[in-house]
């Protein structure tokens, strides 16, 4: 069975290309202990617009690094089982519906939808007036440094979501999924490693991962696009790539994934040319807890048959 850029064979033992800076941990050690040296002033806020019998729909509010006001929906079941479940959407996409978050607070489970800040818009009066973007973001931020990747924040963001679900008196915060599709599938994953406390997490073909292999394959599609343009725009002749690709590790999310303890599924279409099997894969192999995939030979950045059912299923039975 074969991916269109890697055998079988190949897949199970590739180890990624993008390289990984020599003080990653030190990173985001640093980058931690700073977002704990900000009041999160987590505020909650009624859904007047969804009202709802057996449970509450809420809109979080919290601080971020940078002062970044960050927004997400929430559930809040009734009565509450303890679990919650953390959701990230795609890049340049949007939270689900409040209506697709119910499956989960049926169950009695806690459910959360992170606003990617500055992607989907959705405005208070503390955000700048130009905070709203599309694109670029994956390089916003690239000539400033480490420190100046919007990612950095956005990474820092998911695990601020993380901590004040799981500090919710209703919340177990040993029982804690994160899910998510493509820049989801990412973001899940550093969700499990920024904070280790995640119990699993349902990964589908992330991005944010082995920038450089994305670039080598020459796809020239988004999202993994803007790194040609970027050079095209800032460095032609390709003087900085070394620098360029050792930055973008910081943000590499196979650098981040030894981190991971709770249980990981992974699913993977093979003919996926947005977030090629290989990218995907450097993050897994680098997985040491307990982990499986699920292949979808055929497709490739599309609806995955059946993975929807699959992982409110398999997040029920592990939670």
């Amino acid at each position: 069975m074969l991916s269109f850029d890697m055998s079988a064979e190949e897949l199970a033992g590739y180890q990624g290309t993008n390289p990984r800076p020599a003080d990653l941990d030190q990173y985001w050690d640093k980058a931690l202990l700073e977002l704990d040296s900000i009041d999160p002033e987590a505020e909650f806020v009624d859904a007047t617009d969804f009202p709802l019998t057996t449970a509450t729909a809420q809109h979080l509010y919290f601080t971020g690094t940078g002062g970044y006001r960050v927004h997400a929906k929430v559930i809040r079941p009734a009565e509450p089982t303890g679990p919650a479940v953390l959701i990230f959407h795609g890049y340049g996409g949007e939270q689900p519906k409040w209506v697709e978050l119910l499956p989960y607070a049926a169950r009695g489970f806690t459910v959360a939808a992170l606003d990617v800040r500055e992607q989907v818009g959705f405005r208070t009066e503390s955000q700048a007036p130009n905070s709203f973007s599309l694109h670029n973001h994956l390089v916003h931020g690239l000539d400033d440094g480490p420190d100046g990747l919007l990612y950095r924040h956005v990474f820092l963001d998911a695990r601020r979501l993380t901590d004040i679900i799981g500090g919710l008196p209703e919340v177990d915060a040993a029982r804690i999924a994160t899910t998510g599709w493509s820049q989801g599938g990412g973001l899940s994953l550093v969700a499990a490693a920024l904070t280790p406390s995640v119990k699993y997490t349902a990964s589908v073909y992330p991005f944010l991962t082995d920038y450089q292999r994305a670039w080598e394959l020459n796809l020239e599609r988004a999202p993994y696009d803007e790194i040609v343009t970027w050079f095209k725009k800032r460095d032609p002749r390709h003087l900085r790539q070394d620098e360029v690709f050792t930055t973008l590790g910081y943000i590499d999310v196979q650098h981040l994934a030894a981190r991971i303890r709770g249980e990981v599924t992974l699913f993977v279409g093979l003919e996926d040319q947005v977030c090629p099997p290989s990218t995907q894969y450097a993050a897994y192999n680098k997985i040491t807890s307990a982990k499986s995939v699920r292949l979808y030979p055929d497709f490739g950045h599309d609806d995955l048959p059946g993975a929807a059912d699959d992982i409110y299923q398999l997040i029920g039975a592990k939670l």
